[in-house]
Parts: structure tokens; C-alpha cells; sequence
């Protein structure tokens, strides 16, 4: 007698590329909870390991950018993966590897999380992955989620906007600027496109800073994404979640609170 077949559930699968926070506040435990409340499957591969709190970081060490190499194509070899989120990437070799991985993955979003440094001041990328993920990476990407600091930076213009009009004419597809990190009543975030006029969306203003709330949109718009939102419906849907998080946060250390991502109420 032939025994039944058992049918398990699907899910939408983000592959993540990121540091571990040991804090718990940001990182890939914040994509993993993100993405995990968001009805999706993380599949985490870690980039860099942090010394870190809720306060700031102290220091980091990127994974061997081989032993990356060989979990992203053990992870393709088996599982359909229906978008990929980046965060802090460790080094320039990491950068070459992941690009090379998304060359052949084109039709597979991918959220980029350009993450720079800390909140409070701690460095997570030097000059060789910067221009690493300036030069090859942004050309990749659905979108790149920059807060307004990092954007600054990586369009080396103190005008947000310039900054973003020359991330796109090299090449970048798509920039949001987060304003998470501004002032003023309102969080403003900025869509720029290279065929549209900005796109603006207003988020009332929480007060004070979270750790991980950037790490904690750009997976939701991973996971948005991946479900087969448009880009514009992910980040709406993403703005609303963290949101609710950042209504809930969690006060883990004595730096920044954390968004809760997994409380059991959320539907």
C-alpha cells in the first residue's frame, strides 16, 4: 500500500546577506524577524560579525568571502529564491562574490541596504567597499534604501537630492532616501526613479532613534517584493510595518530601543 503524499506549505523565500548584531537589534536577526513576520522564508547568510550594542559598533570582521561563495550556490542549487536583501557586506570581496552571484539572477529583486555606519558613529564600511558596492552593486539593485547620512556620502554631495540624481545617473535603478534619521514632525522618505519624478511618503515622526529601523524596512521590502508587490507597494506596505514595530519597541539595552518585528498581536 502506497503511503500518502504530504503536501507542505510554500512560502516566499529572501535570501539575506548580512551582519550578525549580537545586540539582536539590527542586522540579519532584524531581517530574519522581519521577514519571518512578514509570511516569507529567510534564507541568512552571514557577511560580517560586529562587536556591537544598542549603542554603537566597535569593531567588525568580515566571513570568508569563499565560504559566502559556497553557501549562496548550496542555497540555489535547492531552494527558489524569490528576492534577496542586502546589508553590511564586511569587505570589497564579499561585494565581488554577491555580485557575481546576482549577474546570472537579474529577474530576482534585490534590496540593497547600503549600511555605512552605526548610529553612533561606528564604522561599517571603508573606502574599497564603498566604492566596491558603488561600482558594481547599486547597478544591481531594485532599489537602494540610504539614510540620509549614507546618501550624502555615497553621492558625495551634501544635497540629498544631487546625491540621488548621481547615484542614478551612474546607474543605480532606483534610490529611496530614508529619513528615519532627519528631524521635523514627519519622516519623510524619497522614491527617485530615472523615468518618474520622486515619489514621497510621510510617516509621522516617533521621536528618538531605533536600532535596526533601516535594516528592519529594507527586509520588509525584500519580503514585500518577494510575495510580488511592486516596488512602490512593498515600500508602502514596508513603511507600515515598521512603523507599528517602532509604536511597540523593545528596550533591550541602554542605547537604543528596538522595533518589535514579531509581536504575537500583529496580524
Amino acid at each position: 500500500m502506497r503511503s500518502k503524499a504530504i503536501s507542505f506549505n510554500r512560502r516566499p523565500q529572501i535570501l539575506i546577506v548580512s551582519g550578525l548584531d549580537p545586540s539582536g537589534g539590527a542586522g540579519i536577526q532584524a531581517d530574519i524577524q522581519a521577514v519571518t513576520a512578514l509570511g516569507a522564508h529567510p534564507l541568512p547568510v552571514l557577511s560580517c560579525l560586529t562587536v556591537q550594542d544598542t549603542r554603537n559598533v566597535y569593531g567588525s570582521e568580515a566571513v570568508s568571502a569563499d565560504l559566502i561563495r559556497q553557501q549562496l550556490e548550496c542555497l540555489a542549487a535547492d531552494t527558489p529564491i524569490a528576492a534577496i536583501k542586502t546589508g553590511a557586506l564586511g569587505n570589497a570581496a564579499v561585494v565581488d562574490v554577491l555580485c557575481d552571484f546576482i549577474q546570472s539572477r537579474d529577474s530576482v529583486p534585490l534590496i540593497v541596504d547600503p549600511v555605512i555606519k552605526a548610529a553612533g558613529g561606528g564604522e561599517l564600511a571603508d573606502r574599497e567597499l564603498i566604492h566596491a558596492m558603488r561600482g558594481r552593486l547599486f547597478s544591481q539593485a531594485t532599489v537602494i534604501t540610504p539614510n540620509g547620512e549614507e546618501l550624502k556620502l555615497l553621492g558625495e554631495n551634501e544635497d540629498e537630492d544631487q546625491s540621488a540624481r548621481k547615484l542614478l545617473a551612474a546607474g543605480c535603478r532606483a534610490v529611496l532616501a530614508t529619513g528615519g534619521h532627519g528631524l521635523g514632525d514627519d519622516i519623510i522618505n524619497t522614491l527617485h526613479l530615472n523615468d518618474a519624478d520622486p515619489k514621497q511618503w510621510r510617516i509621522p515622526r516617533k521621536g528618538g532613534e531605533y536600532h535596526g529601523s533601516g535594516c528592519t524596512l529594507a527586509a520588509a521590502i525584500a519580503a514585500g517584493c518577494g510575495a510580488g508587490l511592486s516596488l512602490e507597494d512593498a515600500i508602502a506596505a514596508a513603511q507600515a510595518f515598521v512603523s507599528d514595530a517602532i509604536d511597540h519597541a523593545l528596550q533591550v539595552g541602554s542605547g537604543q530601543a528596538v522595533p518589535d518585528r514579531f509581536r504575537r498581536e500583529r496580524s
